[in-house]
Protein backbone atom coordinates (compact mmCIF):
# COMPACT_ATOMS: atom_id res chain seq x y z
CA UNK A 1 0.00 0.00 0.00
CA UNK A 2 1.61 3.62 -1.16
CA UNK A 3 0.85 6.26 1.35
CA UNK A 4 -1.25 8.90 0.42
CA UNK A 5 -1.94 10.72 3.42
CA UNK A 6 1.03 13.28 4.62
CA UNK A 7 1.76 14.20 8.10
CA UNK A 8 -0.57 17.45 8.65
CA UNK A 9 -3.44 15.75 7.04
CA UNK A 10 -2.61 12.46 9.27
CA UNK A 11 -2.47 14.63 12.58
CA UNK A 12 -5.69 16.10 12.13
CA UNK A 13 -7.35 12.97 11.02
CA UNK A 14 -6.33 11.25 14.00
CA UNK A 15 -7.15 14.26 16.29
CA UNK A 16 -10.46 14.43 14.62
CA UNK A 17 -11.29 10.90 14.76
CA UNK A 18 -10.19 10.72 18.79
CA UNK A 19 -12.18 13.40 19.50
CA UNK A 20 -15.24 11.90 17.72
CA UNK A 21 -15.01 8.98 19.85
CA UNK A 22 -14.86 10.98 22.62
CA UNK A 23 -18.10 12.35 22.39
CA UNK A 24 -19.78 9.31 21.44
CA UNK A 25 -18.24 7.64 24.30
CA UNK A 26 -19.66 10.32 26.95
CA UNK A 27 -23.41 10.22 25.01
CA UNK A 28 -22.66 13.83 23.71
CA UNK A 29 -23.09 13.80 19.96
CA UNK A 30 -25.00 10.14 20.14
CA UNK A 31 -23.53 7.08 17.80
CA UNK A 32 -22.91 9.09 14.63
CA UNK A 33 -19.51 10.18 16.80
CA UNK A 34 -18.16 6.63 16.13
CA UNK A 35 -17.89 7.47 12.61
CA UNK A 36 -14.36 8.83 14.36
CA UNK A 37 -13.22 5.55 13.53
CA UNK A 38 -12.71 5.93 10.29
CA UNK A 39 -10.62 9.37 10.04
CA UNK A 40 -8.96 7.64 12.79
CA UNK A 41 -8.16 4.35 11.22
CA UNK A 42 -7.12 6.39 7.80
CA UNK A 43 -4.51 8.44 10.06
CA UNK A 44 -3.24 5.61 11.75
CA UNK A 45 -2.40 3.75 8.89
CA UNK A 46 -1.47 6.50 6.31
CA UNK A 47 -3.75 5.46 3.38
CA UNK A 48 -7.32 6.82 2.50
CA UNK A 49 -9.32 4.51 -0.22
CA UNK A 50 -10.88 7.99 -0.90
CA UNK A 51 -7.61 9.37 -1.59
CA UNK A 52 -7.07 6.64 -3.90
CA UNK A 53 -9.85 6.56 -6.11
CA UNK A 54 -9.81 10.57 -6.64
CA UNK A 55 -6.12 10.26 -7.03
CA UNK A 56 -5.29 12.99 -4.99
CA UNK A 57 -2.24 12.55 -2.37
CA UNK A 58 -1.24 14.47 0.34
CA UNK A 59 2.44 12.93 0.85
CA UNK A 60 5.41 14.90 0.17
CA UNK A 61 6.94 13.02 -3.33
CA UNK A 62 10.01 11.85 -3.02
Amino acid sequence: MIHNVGTVDRAVRIIGGLALIALAATGTIGLWGWIGVVPLATGIISWCPAYALLGLNSCKTR
